[in-house]
């Protein structure tokens, strides 16, 4: 989010930081909560997620380092949107609303680099709107492996990085329909499941399946 800052810039937006450590299932913030700041992920995983009114928890995203959670925070100064989570022990920078709004008027191309990210998340949420509604949890999940492709720069294999449980809240299903799905792309030689390790086995039918949404029927 900094990286075309001028170095003077980062420099002050470091002396307004506060670090805060976090242990693997630790709360960063709660539905609700006064939204005082936004973070920026240093070092870890977390997840940002909503609870149902009976407790069933949807997961919207997941982040890793170098990625702010929380920044509407900063413009709209109202209660945080969802909750969350770490998934890993996490180092996290922490931006005081008010001292952060006084950086920003200071130097406005701080602010473009904000709406910059926060359009960028925009774009984003109109995606998984659109993966969900339009398709099938097997057309969401070979978008989902070739998103990991792309992201851990492998040939023909990923790793997950995060339970089955969670990965099938961040698709919107169930582990038991994510599993029927994964043991039906496996027979149709799509992949191979080997614990967390996938091995893509028919990438061309991966992008196929993720562009149409659907699987075809045996």
């Amino acid at each position: 989010m900094f990286r075309d800052l001028p170095v003077e810039h980062r420099i002050k937006i470091r002396q307004i930081s506060i670090e805060k450590s976090y242990r693997k299932g630790e709360c960063i913030f709660t539905e609700g909560d006064e939204s005082n700041g936004f973070y920026l992920v240093v070092d870890g995983k977390v997840k940002i997620f909503k609870l149902s009114p009976d407790g069933k928890e949807k997961i919207l995203h997941i982040f890793t380092g170098g990625e702010p959670i929380g920044e509407v925070a900063v413009f709209s100064g109202s209660e945080f949107p969802a909750s969350a989570e770490t998934l890993a022990k996490s180092q996290l920078a922490f931006f005081p609303r008010n001292a952060f709004i006084n950086l920003i008027t200071e130097h406005p191309s701080l602010a473009m680099n904000m709406m910059a990210v926060l359009s960028k998340r925009l774009k984003e949420f109109t995606a998984q709107i659109e993966e969900l509604s339009l398709k099938d949890v097997p057309g969401r999940l070979a978008g989902y492996l070739l998103y990991l492709l792309r992201e851990q720069k492998n040939d023909d294999r990923v790793a997950l990085t995060i339970t089955k449980g969670q990965l099938a809240s961040l698709l919107g299903t169930i582990p038991e329909t994510l599993s029927r799905m994964m043991a039906k792309m496996a027979g149709q030689k799509l992949i191979d499941v080997q614990g967390r390790e996938i091995a893509l086995l028919d990438i061309a039918g991966l992008e196929e399946l993720a562009a149409s949404g659907r699987m075809a029927e045996d």
